[in-house]
Order: structure tokens, then C-alpha cells, then sequence
């Protein structure tokens, strides 16, 4: 497709690059790209299986994390074949439909992780400080509104996205130099004022994924303070375990992820690949890992691992 650049003209076709800067390494790039997609689509689908299918893992802590696994999925879906075609088949042809459409599938099932990870700090914070109620607090029926209340946040806080772009002309360039189509890099090609744009992607990153943080880390500072009053030794190694592998999920999720962000809008002197580098990472490593982390950390998971390649030899 010839890139257009005239004045006046709102294209409806845009072109993505891939990792701009890298076009000669791509076959080499694809192929941590490939790898990662497949452990995260093959563990997480996993992970779903294992806990839908055992009765015994029917709990909030493992209902939850079924979530993030499905979560997961979505959000390397949404990015990672399209990089794939653009790094093989240089296929980064993209209507203004389907980008626009990819930017609120993205952005929505970003903020549902986070909107899970917190939920599962609620979780933890629960089954050590009040073990007794745990599974009176946690109902099914709170589960779903949980849930519920989890998408409507995302889908509620990134639909106004949606009308910011479609207002947009864009007749600056068609030219997206991405891997996947991004709120502030889309409003970037557009020869209109901006800063609403600005303004709300900032808002909406401080109302929920900063006030997502905040509360988890409150959790934490609950659950420590509770684990710390425990008379014995073994029951604190036993509570922090239980917190082990959700503390690492958190950090690979926010680290990324919100760095990404901040350079998008801040780091005018980062060069372009380093910046589509840094987001693609949260969309390639949290996925890849999440599920590994859990089936190590966590003995139930790795247990019906076991038990499912085990049966199977047989």
C-alpha cells in the first residue's frame, strides 16, 4: 500500500511499521514473539482448563486467577499474530475501523487484569486476615458481581476513547510506527488538537490503574501486618507463600506496563523502537509467565499438572 501524506485528506486506512528503526531484524524479533505467544496461549489455556474442570479448585482464589488466564489470552491475541504478519508477511495494512476497534480491546482488557489483580489482592487479604469467613465473605453471587463490576469499569472507562478518535481527521500520515494500533499513537497522526485526548488517556491511567496500585499495595501492608501477628512460624512461611506468586504477577504486570504508558506521553527523547519495544513487553511477558508462576507457586495447580500429563503417559 502507497503511504499517503496529504493535507485535508482523512485517511481510513493506516499503515503499521512494526519496530521502526529494526525492519532488517524482524525475522530475529519474531521469533521470541512466536515463542511467547504460544506458552501463554497453550499455559493459560491450560490454567482454564485445569480449573473449571476440577471441582476442587472451585474456589475464589483459582476462580479468579481463571480470569487472568482468559484475560491473558485476549491481550496477546490482540497483539501478537498481527506483529507476527507484519515481522513475516510485512501485512500491517489496517482500516481505521479495526484500529480503533484493536485500541478498545486492548486498552478495556488491560485495565480488567488490573482490575483482577486487585480483586485477587482482596482475595488474599480475606483468606489471612478473616480465614474463618473466607468463604462466607467470598460467595459465588459476590464472585460474578465481582466480575461484573470488573468489565463495566474497563469497557465504561475506554469507550470515550472510541468517540475522541472517531472525532479525529487524520491527514497528517497514514503511517503507524507500531506493532499494534495505540490510543496517543493513533491521536499523534492527527492534524487536530489533541490534548483532550491527553488529558482523558491521563485521567483515565491515574482513576484506575494508579488507584489500583494504591489499594493493592494497602492490601499488602494489611496482609503483612496480620502475617507478622502470628504466633508461629511456619503459619507466616505458609500466608506469605500463599502471596508469593500473586506479588509476582503484580510486578511483572505494572512494571511494564505503566512504564510503557509514561514514555508514550513523556519520553520525547526515547527513540521509537525502544518505545515499541517497552509495549509490547507487557503484552508478551505477563501472559508467557503468569501461568509458569502459578504452576510452580501454587501446589493445587501443579499438582492437577501433574496429574493431567501423568494420565496421559499412562
Amino acid at each position: 500500500m502507497t503511504a499517503l501524506n496529504h493535507t485535508g485528506v482523512s485517511h481510513t486506512v493506516f499503515l503499521l511499521l512494526g519496530i521502526p528503526g529494526l525492519e532488517d531484524q524482524h525475522l530475529w524479533i519474531s521469533i521470541p514473539f512466536l515463542i511467547s505467544y504460544v506458552i501463554a496461549l497453550l499455559g493459560n489455556s491450560l490454567l482454564i482448563c485445569i480449573i473449571l474442570t476440577k471441582r476442587s479448585l472451585h474456589e475464589p482464589m483459582y476462580l479468579f486467577l481463571c480470569m487472568l488466564a482468559g484475560a491473558d489470552i485476549v491481550l496477546s491475541t490482540c497483539t501478537v499474530p498481527q506483529a507476527l504478519a507484519i515481522f513475516w508477511f510485512h501485512a500491517g495494512e489496517i482500516s481505521l475501523d479495526r484500529c480503533i476497534a484493536q485500541v478498545f480491546v486492548l486498552t478495556s482488557t488491560f485495565m480488567s487484569e488490573s482490575g483482577i489483580l486487585l480483586v485477587m489482592a482482596f482475595d488474599r487479604y480475606i483468606a489471612i486476615c478473616y480465614p474463618l469467613r473466607y468463604t462466607n465473605i467470598l460467595t459465588y453471587k459476590l464472585i460474578g458481581k465481582i466480575s461484573v463490576t470488573v468489565l463495566l469499569r474497563s469497557y465504561g472507562a475506554v469507550i470515550p476513547i472510541i468517540f475522541l478518535l472517531k472525532r479525529l481527521t487524520f491527514c497528517r500520515s497514514n503511517i503507524l510506527p507500531n506493532t499494534t494500533c495505540k490510543h496517543i499513537v493513533l491521536a499523534r497522526v492527527s492534524c487536530d488538537d489533541i490534548r483532550v485526548n491527553n488529558w482523558y488517556g491521563i485521567f483515565v491511567t491515574s482513576s484506575t490503574l494508579v488507584i489500583d496500585v494504591v489499594l493493592i499495595f494497602v492490601s499488602y501492608v494489611l496482609i503483612l501486618r496480620a502475617v507478622f501477628c502470628m504466633p508461629s512460624r511456619d503459619a507466616r512461611l505458609k500466608a506469605l507463600n500463599t502471596c508469593g506468586s500473586h506479588v509476582c504477577v503484580i510486578l511483572l504486570f505494572y512494571g511494564p506496563g505503566i512504564f510503557s504508558v509514561l514514555t508514550q506521553r513523556f519520553g520525547h527523547h526515547i527513540p521509537p523502537h525502544i518505545h515499541v519495544l517497552l509495549a509490547n513487553v507487557y503484552t508478551l511477558v505477563p501472559p508467557m509467565l503468569n501461568p509458569i508462576i502459578y504452576g510452580i507457586k501454587t501446589k493445587q495447580i501443579r499438582d492437577q499438572v501433574a496429574h493431567v500429563f501423568f494420565s496421559q503417559q499412562k
